[in-house]
């Protein structure tokens, strides 16, 4: 009977033309690579900064395999925790502005963690309609109650608040699928003015926004006062791997005692901790690649055609996403840039509502200008070309 089923599924989701597959990346660099065998440059990866095939955490990785092991061996909570991964607790605290830290092997993970050590049934957990995926299964999780609020819009996150009296309101800084920041300020003051615990996912913000990359909650000068709950990850702009969730002594400690996903796992390699370290040193000094990245995002929205046949939602951050509108429109037109070299992301339901399938391009300060020019071009191409129809948004 399972089998049957799953058959059934699996021909349905392919018959909808929204199976998925692996890429078989073979070179180290996340943009100018190789993959499936072809070079290509690539704008899909949340390389934000660079770093993923730096040479110095590279080397970093390496001491910290020699000093701690590739593995951490066990839970935190038994043998698992190591100096690396305090050193990092430490190093985050300090980028956070937070009394302790937590760490996690993924973002999914931590979200999870966070909300359903938080929340219960029978408490009110309200979300920011665009919320990540990990954002909502932590609440379905924990058994309490999920309520959304419209995207970014703090009239309808007011009229929730006053009638939800949630115990905990969540949002994204950096939207992943659009790329737009919350009002975090506005979000907060209304928060603390309804007694609701306000959690923020820096996910996309960490590395990138900030004049040392310290994320928009710090940016935007909220305490642990104002903001609750941190969470964020390292795969991203620090370009290696694992997340962490940041907060007051209380906070983290209740963490620690009641959150399945952080008691019952393997801890995060010491070795990727260690190398997590300087990744953030890196993301600190080296302001250059935040300067040369903003660079790029301002490029890449200047020199894009007014007249292509899709839309450009508002963005500042690397996530730059061209809304085409139909599913097959938006598949085609990612064919159409692979086969001139270009990969970039191409965005279907469910992961996006129904009539906005998208191609999200994510900027990296690895890129160079004539790699954007290059992607413009290819897209004015297809901007015209015929699978781009006239019901494209």
């Amino acid at each position: 009977m399972l089998t049957a089923r799953l058959t059934n599924r699996l021909a349905e989701h392919k018959a909808a033309r929204r199976d998925r597959h692996h890429r078989l990346r073979s070179l180290a660099s996340q943009t100018r690579t190789r993959i499936n065998g072809q070079d290509v440059v690539a704008f899909c990866s949340n390389d934000y900064l660079g770093l993923a095939d730096n040479p110095r955490l590279v080397t970093a990785l390496e001491e910290g395999g020699r000093r701690f092991g590739v593995g951490s061996g066990g839970s935190h909570l038994i043998s698992g925790h190591t100096d690396a991964h305090r050193r990092l607790e430490d190093t985050l605290c300090e980028l956070t502005g937070r009394s302790a830290v937590r760490l996690f092997s993924s973002g999914y993970q931590a979200n999870l963690a966070a909300i359903a050590a938080f929340s219960e049934r029978g408490d009110t957990v309200l979300h920011d309609r665009l919320n990540h995926a990990s954002l909502l299964d932590g609440a379905r999780l924990s058994g309490a109650k999920v309520t959304r609020y419209r995207h970014g819009d703090i009239d309808h996150l007011t009229h929730c608040l006053a009638r939800d009296r949630p115990l905990l309101t969540v949002t994204d800084s950096v939207f992943s699928m659009e790329g737009d920041c919350a009002p975090l300020s506005a979000i907060a003051g209304h928060c603390r003015a309804h007694d609701s615990a306000l959690m923020v996912d820096e996910a996309h913000a960490f590395g990138v926004i900030g004049d040392y990359g310290q994320g928009a909650v710090a940016e935007a000068g909220l305490t642990e006062s104002d903001v609750a709950i941190v969470t964020g990850t390292l795969g991203k702009a620090f370009g290696t791997q694992g997340a962490f969730v940041a907060g007051s002594e209380t906070v983290i400690e209740a963490l620690t005692q009641f959150a399945r996903p952080y008691i019952f796992t393997t801890g995060l390699s010491p070795a990727l901790a260690w190398a997590s370290c300087e990744a953030i040193t890196i993301a600190r000094t080296e302001g250059e690649r935040r300067t040369h990245l903003k660079d790029l995002i301002a490029h890449f929205k200047r020199e894009l055609p007014a007249t292509l046949q899709a839309r450009l939602l508002p963005s500042e951050t690397p996530i730059q996403s061209l809304v085409i509108g139909d599913e097959a429109d938006a598949l085609a037109v990612g064919d159409a840039l692979w086969e001139q070299g270009l990969l970039v992301g191409v965005i279907r339901p469910p992961t996006v509502p129904m009539g906005t399938a998208r191609l999200r391009i994510t900027l990296s300060s690895a890129h160079r200008h004539e790699d954007l020019d290059r992607l413009i071009d290819a897209l004015s191409q297809c901007g015209m070309h015929k699978t781009c129809t006239e019901a494209s948004v």
